[in-house]
């Protein structure tokens, strides 16, 4: 299956945002790409406006995904990952992300895990989720969902994995900060590693997030990365490669706890 990474600086008005999403659509569908993953926060951003998540969300029913539905029929066959912000009905939001396929809305996850750390709280206007992610087929793999901040809880990329996903797909907004960049690397490559999956991570970049998007295999390689500028890369994930890491390394055979049966509380 071959992924498309569209790292991007997410802008404040949320139309030249969808702008830049067809954009990587068309690109992303021009190179037989199966799935196209895009930053946490893609509707809209600035780090001068603490409000700017009150003032943009907007509805499942709202213009943003409407057009990015209508967008995605001109590309059948490429699924796109990536997060907004959705009013909850009682005057917060949540932090959702959606995959989209061929006009319609075929999973959609509410970020468990809150960034409430390094200074920031995204508790003050974000309700978190109560369900554990899907696992949904796309182009003949499994794909687990995450986002951002859950990939510092190594028991949901696990539940993840025991549920049956060989790919796990994180949209991100990774801030930057003293070590941070270490920070990414060495989680996505150890949510892989000691899952035998692939790890499909996309940061926005920008000013205030690191970009260095990047996909790592079951034995914990990257076999890409972008830098810190907008960029649109490819890699492959082959069923061979997870199937060696799996007989080679069986973790998750060796494993001698049960599966754990997680509920967020």
């Amino acid at each position: 299956m071959k992924v498309a990474l569209g790292q991007f600086a997410v802008a404040p008005r949320w139309e030249d945002n969808l702008s830049r999403i067809v954009d990587l659509m068309r690109a992303a569908g021009d190179e037989q790409a199966a799935l196209l993953v895009l930053p946490e926060g893609m509707l809209a951003h600035d780090i001068a406006d603490p409000d700017i998540i009150a003032r943009t969300a907007q509805p499942l029913s709202g213009p943003f995904v409407s057009a990015l539905l209508e967008a995605s029929r001109a590309q059948p066959g490429l699924a796109i990952a990536g997060c907004l912000h959705v009013p909850d009905g009682a005057g917060r939001h949540h932090n959702t992300l959606l995959v989209i396929s061929n006009g319609a809305i075929i999973a959609r996850y509410r970020k468990l895990h809150l960034y409430d750390a390094f200074s920031i709280q995204e508790s003050r206007n974000v309700t978190p989720g109560a369900e554990v992610p899907p696992v949904i087929a796309i182009g003949g793999f499994r794909v687990g969902l995450m986002t951002c901040y859950d990939v510092r809880f190594p028991e949901l990329a696990r539940r993840l994995v025991l549920d049956g996903a060989e790919v796990l797909v994180m949209p991100a907004a990774w801030v930057r900060g003293p070590a941070k960049e270490d920070h990414w690397r060495v989680l996505v490559t150890a949510r892989a590693l000691e899952n035998t999956c692939y790890m499909v991570a996309v940061s926005e970049c920008g000013p205030r997030n690191i970009g260095c998007s990047m996909v790592v295999d079951p034995l914990g390689v990257p076999i890409v990365q972008a830098g810190e500028a907008p960029n649109l890369v490819f890699a492959t994930v082959s069923r061979d490669r997870l199937e060696h890491a799996r007989r080679v390394l069986p973790v998750l055979a060796n494993r001698r706890f049960a599966r754990p049966e997680l509920q967020p509380d």
